[in-house]
């Protein structure tokens, strides 16, 4: 167990779950109903049920205590084999540089067990556990007796309601009984609804001989075909279904529902035979086989780029008919759209992803990732830079001249003098 008390408390908890949906609707639903007494109709209709979930609880044990598998120390790969998997860049074997093993074909590293595991598929909270090659056929089939089990147990209850619905008055259910009829359904129907999607996942992994990370690594293979940077390549562990599933549940089909052991070591898996040239998978991504190189010249940045502080200024080429850039807005009494078409040229300073602009003293303009940007001016700086600019017309154009009030004389005349005064 790789959670420590945090993977003990949820594995209490599926089974505290799996307990009150099996026995509860035994004991407060259906013993109830048929009178609290053993009849041959009771057996035949509960037996099934607790086979069910007898079997469903040994392989959910089973996926709990069972070492998915483990590389062994002093592993090592056979080169001279074609079906070897190999490093994606250097073209070597893969190694772990955690566990400082070998990694065998499908194996990976598990950072919540902190161990190479063979045929990972994922790691499982519910149970704890990574799902490898050796308990990933108890996985399995501990997911499909959850269908099957949680089918049933729905089926039952649901008679159940349908006889006290249909039936005399004196079938209807108890309070109690009503109270576990309503916890079993909030209880059972979003288990089976999310085990179920998750089973059938799963089970066209298992027909396609590919586990979760291996699915992942197809559609990787899938997108760099789809852009045309990679030819098109098969899986190789597709086998066909029936070799497929055989490779997981054992070769007799007797069997399949009941716990075996997975065949095979692990360490080894069958491929596609192929009459062209081998491949490795998964297969790699051009893009990630660049080479880090200095570059001849001290004045670089990065892979070779001009470092953007030492880029020499430039001028942009002027805008036209540019109705963000005008003088005047469109509402003011002066603005004049002819006017506004006049180019001007504006002094470029780039600086990361922002380049601000300065086209007439005391006006910037700055250009984002959403377009040009004007720096908002206040109404009464507008207003003076406005009168400044018609005080100094001198062609023609209007002129408005400044009011500016003369500074009161000491000696008041008579007409200045307050009425009380004039009187006196």
């Amino acid at each position: 167990m790789a959670g420590g008390w945090i993977g003990r408390v949820i594995i209490g908890f599926v089974l505290c779950l799996i307990s009150f949906i099996a026995y509860s609707s035994q004991i407060f639903i259906i013993w109830p109903w048929y009178g609290s007494v053993l009849s041959l109709e009771l057996l035949v209709l509960l037996v099934p049920f607790n086979l069910l979930v007898g079997m469903l609880l040994w392989n959910y044990y089973l996926c709990v205590v069972s070492d998915p598998g483990s590389v062994p120390t002093h592993w090592k790969p056979d080169e001279n084999d074609d079906g070897f998997e190999v490093k994606k860049i250097s073209g070597q074997p893969r190694f772990c540089r955690t566990c400082k093993v070998y990694k065998p074909p499908r194996a990976h590293h598990c950072r919540q067990c902190n161990r190479c595991v063979l045929r990972m598929d994922h790691h499982c909270p519910w149970i704890d556990n990574c799902v490898g090659h050796t308990n990933y056929g108890h996985f399995i089939r501990f997911l499909c007796y959850v269908d099957v089990a949680c089918a049933y147990h729905v089926a039952m209850v649901t008679r159940r309601v349908l006889y006290a619905a249909k039936g005399p008055y004196w079938s209807e259910p108890s309070t109690t009984e009503f109270i576990f009829i309503l916890t079993n359904y909030v209880a059972c129907v979003p288990v089976l609804l999310a085990v179920g999607a998750f089973s059938i996942y799963h089970l066209l992994g298992l027909m396609g001989n590919t586990t979760t990370i291996e699915s992942w690594e197809k559609d990787k293979a899938a997108t760099l075909y789809r852009k045309g940077r990679i030819e098109q390549i098969k899986f190789p562990y597709n086998l066909g279904r029936r070799k497929n599933i055989e490779s997981v549940l054992g070769p007799n089909p007797w069997l399949w529902c009941w716990p075996t052991q997975t065949p095979g070591s692990g360490l080894r898996f069958e491929a596609t035979s192929d009459e062209e040239e081998p491949q490795s998978w998964p297969p790699k991504d051009p893009s990630e086989n660049y080479e880090f190189k200095l570059p001849d010249s001290p004045w670089t940045y990065e892979n070779e780029g001009v470092n953007p502080e030492l880029r020499p200024r430039r001028r942009r080429k002027p805008l036209k008919n540019d109705d963000e850039h005008m003088e005047l807005p469109p509402y003011h009494v002066d603005f004049d759209r002819n006017d506004s078409d006049e180019s001007y040229e504006k002094d470029v300073e780039s600086s990361g992803d922002d380049e601000y602009y300065e086209d007439r003293p005391k006006r910037k303009v700055r250009r984002g990732s959403e377009g040009f940007e004007i720096r908002p001016i206040a109404r009464e700086e507008m207003l003076k830079r406005y009168l400044e600019e018609q005080e100094g017309d001198g062609g023609g154009g209007r002129i408005y001249n400044r009011y500016v009030p003369e500074p009161e004389s000491e000696s008041n005349s008579e007409d200045d003098r307050p009425l009380t005064a004039l009187k006196n």
